[in-house]
This record gives C-alpha cells, sequence and structure tokens, in this order.
C-alpha cells in the first residue's frame, strides 16, 4: 500500500497494529490472536413506538478476553456499522493495556439517530437493547461493561443498569454491569469529564520532557500555546475548558458538526458553549469569525491540533495541508494509517489515541471497584485525615505561640475526598503510561513514532498475558 491509498477503519487500526507488531520478536501465531476479533454479536429487535413497530440493529464486539471484564463504550449513532464497532473494540483492547487497566476491549453501537426520539422512546429502546446484550452474555459486571460513548451518556448507562437489575435481581454487584452512571445511581466523581482531563494530562505529561516538545519546533509548556479543538462534546468541551483555564493554553479554534468559530486572541470555552446552546450554533458568537465548511479549520495554523471528534477525519486529501506541529489525537481514529504516513514525513508529531483517550476507561475502571466494593473510597479514612490534620495545626501553634492563618489551617485540615483521588489516579496513570511509551520510542531505533511506540507497549502487554503462567 502507498501513502495515498485509504482503507476501512478496522483496515487502519490493523495496519497499525502490525507496523508496531513488526518491530516485537512474538511466538509465531501470537500476532494474529491478539489481532483478531474474538467475537461480534448482532441483534436486530422490533419495539412499538407510534403506534408501530421499528427494528432497530445493534453490534457489541468482543475483540480480546485476555483480562476480564471486557470493557468498551456503547454509541447511538446514524452511521454505526460493524466495522467501525470492531475495529473501536480493538482501540479500546489496546488502550486498556496501554494505561494498565485490567480489561480486554469491547465495544457497542446502535444504529440510530437519538435526536429523532423522545425521551421516553430512547429508554424503551435502550431497555429492549441492554435485554438482547444481557441474555447472550453481552452485558455482566464479570463479563462484558459498557460505559457511555457517542450520543450516549450518564442517563443512558442509568436505564442500562436498572434494567440489568430487574433482569438479575439477586446479582448484588448488578451496577458494576456498566460504567459512567449518574453518582447518584453508582457513578463516580470526574467521569463526566474523565476523558477530556485524561487529554489535558496527557499533553502536559508530554511537555514535560523537552527532548520530546524540541521534536515539534515548539519550547515551554503549554501556557501561550495555540490549540484548535475539532468537536464540541464532553471531550473536547472538558479538554478545552481544563487546557484554557487551568494550563493558560490559548483555544484559538473549535469545530463542530456545523462550522468553525476562530478567534486569535482565544475563545472563551464557557461563553461559547451558552452561546452555542442558546442559539444553536457558533454562527455570531463575538469577536470570532464563523467558518461554514468546518474541517478547513484542521488546516490553520496552531501549535496543537486536537481531534475530538470521530474517526478518519484527517485523511490523505487533508493531511498534507494540516499545519499544527503536534497533533495530539483525543478521539478515537482520527488520522488514517495513510495520512499518518504523510504526516510523519512532513516531521509532525501525533499523540496517539491509544494513549490520549485513554482518561475514561482508566476513570470507568475507578467507577467499577468502587461498585464491586459497595463503599465510597474516602468513607473509612475522611475523618481521620481531618483529625490528623487539625493535630498537625495544633503542634505548628504550640511550637510558634501563634494562632496559624486561617488559610494555612483549612489546607491543613481538609481532608481528601473521593474526586481529588480519582484525579490523583488518572494523573497518575496518564503519566506512568506516556513514560513507557516514550521509553520505547527513543530506546528502540526501530519504532518510527509515538504511535508505534504505544502499540508495541500494548502488545506486549497483552503477549505477557498469554506466555507468563
Amino acid at each position: 500500500m502507498t501513502e495515498n491509498d485509504e482503507i476501512s477503519f478496522i483496515g487502519n487500526v490493523s495496519k497499525m497494529f502490525e507496523q508496531a507488531a513488526a518491530t516485537l520478536d512474538l511466538p509465531p501465531g501470537l500476532a494474529e490472536q491478539i489481532r483478531e476479533c474474538h467475537s461480534v454479536y448482532q441483534v436486530r429487535f422490533p419495539v412499538k413506538l407510534r403506534g408501530e413497530y421499528r427494528t432497530f440493529t445493534g453490534w457489541r464486539a468482543v475483540h480480546s478476553e485476555h483480562r476480564l471484564p471486557a470493557k468498551g463504550g456503547i454509541r447511538y449513532a446514524s452511521v454505526v456499522d460493524q466495522n467501525e464497532v470492531e475495529a473501536l473494540a480493538a482501540l479500546m483492547s489496546y488502550k486498556c493495556a496501554v494505561v494498565d487497566v485490567p480489561f480486554g476491549g469491547s465495544k457497542g453501537g446502535l444504529l440510530i439517530d437519538p435526536r429523532q426520539y423522545e425521551t421516553e422512546e430512547l429508554e424503551l429502546i435502550t431497555q429492549k437493547f441492554t435485554q438482547e446484550l444481557a441474555r447472550k452474555g453481552f452485558l455482566s459486571p464479570s463479563l462484558n461493561v459498557p460505559a457511555p460513548d457517542v450520543g450516549t451518556g450518564p442517563r443512558e448507562m442509568a436505564w442500562i443498569a436498572d434494567t440489568f437489575r430487574s433482569l438479575y435481581p439477586n446479582d448484588i454487584n448488578a451496577s458494576a454491569c456498566v460504567t459512567g452512571k449518574p453518582i447518584a445511581r453508582g457513578g463516580i466523581a470526574g467521569r463526566v469529564e474523565a476523558t477530556g482531563r485524561g487529554v489535558q494530562y496527557g499533553l502536559q505529561e508530554f511537555f514535560r520532557h523537552p527532548e520530546d516538545v524540541k521534536m515539534t519546533g515548539l519550547t515551554g509548556n503549554l501556557e501561550g500555546k495555540r490549540i484548535i479543538l475539532q468537536g464540541f462534546g464532553n471531550v473536547a468541551y472538558h479538554a478545552a475548558k481544563f487546557l484554557s483555564l487551568e494550563d493558560g493554553a490559548k483555544i484559538v479554534g473549535i469545530i463542530d458538526s456545523k462550522g468553525g468559530c476562530i478567534c486569535d486572541k482565544g475563545l472563551s470555552i464557557g461563553a461559547l458553549a451558552a452561546h452555542r446552546k442558546e442559539t444553536g450554533s457558533m454562527r455570531g458568537y463575538p469577536d470570532s469569525v464563523y467558518v461554514e465548511n468546518g474541517i478547513s479549520v484542521l488546516e490553520l495554523d496552531c501549535d496543537i491540533l486536537i481531534p475530538a471528534a470521530l474517526e478518519n477525519q484527517i485523511t490523505t486529501e487533508n493531511a498534507p495541508r494540516i499545519q499544527a506541529p503536534l497533533i495530539a489525537e483525543a478521539a478515537n481514529g482520527p488520522i488514517t494509517y495513510a495520512a499518518d504516513l504523510i504526516l510523519r514525513k512532513q516531521g509532525k508529531v501525533v499523540i496517539p489515541d491509544t494513549y490520549l483517550n485513554a482518561g475514561g476507561v482508566t476513570v470507568s475502571y475507578f467507577e467499577w471497584i468502587k461498585n464491586l466494593s459497595h463503599i465510597r473510597f474516602r468513607r473509612l479514612g475522611r475523618r481521620l485525615d481531618e483529625i490528623r490534620g487539625q493535630e498537625i495545626v495544633t503542634a505548628l501553634e504550640s511550637m510558634t505561640g501563634k494562632p496559624a492563618p486561617d488559610e494555612i489551617r483549612q489546607r491543613l485540615i481538609r481532608s481528601v475526598d473521593d474526586l481529588d483521588l480519582i484525579r490523583s489516579g488518572l494523573e497518575d496513570t496518564m503519566r506512568k503510561a506516556y513514560q513507557e511509551i516514550r521509553e520505547i520510542y527513543h530506546s528502540r531505533s526501530i519504532v518510527p513514532d509515538l504511535r508505534t511506540a504505544a502499540y508495541a507497549l500494548a502488545i506486549e502487554k497483552i503477549a505477557r498475558s498469554y506466555l507468563e503462567p
């Protein structure tokens, strides 16, 4: 294949896998075992809506069960198909391995445009889909655990959990059958923004390594860096919000399904989101330029490009015109294999989706653990932390003979809460995973880029699970 040939989504993932596997010394046949999708379940089911029966088609793919349960989101979209679901399941296997989350890879999809249905109708459809998956073993706290994806969120996850519980009322771990639930229904603090937060932590870690930053021609840290994001959904919104407010980056462009919004001075993410919600579009946002052909904004000059929408957004057609020296893949598979070759030849640095998109599944793992343990993480230790903090304050005041300032007192006696723990665990996970990826990249001359290094890391870890007794 040449750099101008485009292939399917699953083909792109397979080619990237093969490129990495070729750098490893694996036993014969093991690479194929790791690469192939283990099983795919397709279901068609009727639901009576508006006085008639409508038939819906859905899929659940299990790519790997080297660890159980298999994990991966369920998306509701009008363009989902089996090819896409299999590719996403494979990415989940590699993603979990890269960040040391002990899950296999899975993914689900329902061929539906959720915007065309009322809430009550979507609930009925979700309930029926859940029943079909559960009865075939594709939904279970111990075997297969979905999460939100495109077109789904905490509401849909709550419906799935409720339906599973009604099917298996004696399963004490029933709430662990799905993650991404509302907090009041067994969810966990920080899950909604987890993928966007993971993007932030991943970029922060990249900029902690001057040797890596030098490859892009950039300097310093994230402060002042001009960023364009494709997508304005959950992942892109939170990534943009955290990078601008906490790291001082400048969001100069946002792309959604209707167009692009550009502002050289930097966009206020909260204000833009409010404007979009009120008007239905980013058009007309003050002090900005609106671009009808949103995807063309990918090609504008910036320091960091963050595709955070759907797969296959940077292809051989537009890859030669991409100007950003650093591309951070917040979406699954936004760059095709052929486009990736072009970008590499141009000297662009890509932080791959198999790493950068892993914040969601990492925090899903924390939620799953919480559901299985049946206790809040900080329930036992919170008051103890406060008592110890007060003892430190008392000791300091005794030693100095002066009362501690209120600001210092509050910091010392404040107990770590669940959200603090979640963020700490996620940041530690993202930092450690990137360090392992860059170690492979810098120590093995045969590995051409960070993507290949991430895949190699994932393959090695999965292979170990097969080879070790």
